[in-house]
């Protein structure tokens, strides 16, 4: 689940305590160098590949660029001196209002529309949509059953309470959330929609900055040091171009396998958001404001799909 703060705690600076600090921004950034590096030698032995697929390759960039801004909102966690409950709450709201808006403008409608188009009547369209959004559902709490994770609020009692063993199992949390928007993003790019697909991947990046640092400042507050909550930020969000790819490959099995996929990931992300988003932004009393958060978030995806679709 996406953790949240059980109360309003000041972070103190680290910045201005820590000269340190600044050293380890180097080695972050001569790292974040060499990554680069490496991924464009795998995307330059992989050329053949993306010229067959190229929307494999628009999946793996737009995912990547999502896994980047969770990235970003992460590091934040290193300026941040204190951000409280009520803000949380909004922008948790926030993001799970562009959530609801992209499964349904950019993935169950263009579901119902892909059906159609491959000759279901109106009907039948509206019921392997409707199947499919179950399915995926039921696949995202499944993976909540089956992979061991730990909850902000409610600690699981069967995991180990010692810390370096708690903050994986933070991590494998937040990660059980991050895969079906990187699933969403890859079946968006495999449509036929490209403008589509260009919104939606927007409007998850868009909500996956405050996210991340949402999660950093969670783990902050909980003892962990700034770099250790960052990076902790950061991997969770890698599982996205890992979703995106699976996904893009997924709609590229046959035709008749786009509308069953655009529909699961639309029920994966209904799923998220009202198992996890949701809950989480109303547990601490602010529903008023996490609801406003949620309609700004709606309208903001909205606009997005009308404007880039």
């Amino acid at each position: 689940m996406i953790p949240t703060l059980n109360q309003d705690i000041p972070i103190p600076s680290t910045a201005a305590k820590r000269p340190w600090l600044q050293l380890r921004f180097r080695q972050i950034a001569m790292l974040a160098v060499a990554a680069v590096f490496l991924l464009a030698k795998l995307a330059d032995a992989a050329s053949g590949f993306f010229v067959a697929y190229p929307h494999v390759k628009q999946a793996l960039i737009a995912s990547s660029a999502a896994a980047g801004l969770t990235a970003l909102g992460a590091l934040g966690v290193l300026f941040t001196r204190r951000i409280s409950l009520r803000m949380q709450d909004i922008l948790l709201g926030y993001g799970g209002g562009v959530m609801l808006a992209a499964s349904v403008f950019s993935l169950i409608l263009p579901a119902m529309q892909q059906a159609q188009a491959l000759g279901y009547e109106k009907t039948a369209a509206v019921l392997l949509t409707a199947t499919g959004i179950m399915l995926g559902g039921l696949f995202v709490l499944a993976i909540n059953h089956l992979v061991p994770h730990e909850h902000f609020i409610a600690p699981n009692a069967a995991i180990s309470s010692a810390r370096s063993s708690r903050i994986w199992m933070f991590v494998l949390a937040v990660t059980i959330h991050n895969f079906p928007e990187g699933l969403a993003i890859g079946v968006g790019f495999g449509g036929d929609d490209f403008g589509k697909a260009v919104a939606l991947a927007t409007g998850i990046g868009i909500q996956d900055i405050p996210e991340g640092l949402v999660v950093a400042l969670a783990l902050r507050t909980l003892g962990y040091s700034p770099l250790k909550a960052a990076g902790a930020g950061i991997l969770s969000g890698l599982v996205e171009p890992i979703g995106g790819v699976l996904g893009a490959l997924a709609t590229g099995i046959s035709a008749t396998a786009l509308p069953w996929t655009l529909a699961g990931a639309g029920g994966a992300m209904l799923f998220v958001i009202s198992h996890e988003v949701i809950p989480e932004s109303h547990r601490q009393g602010h529903e008023t404001q996490a609801t406003l958060g949620l309609l700004a978030g709606f309208v903001t995806m909205m606009l997005l799909d009308v404007l880039l679709g």
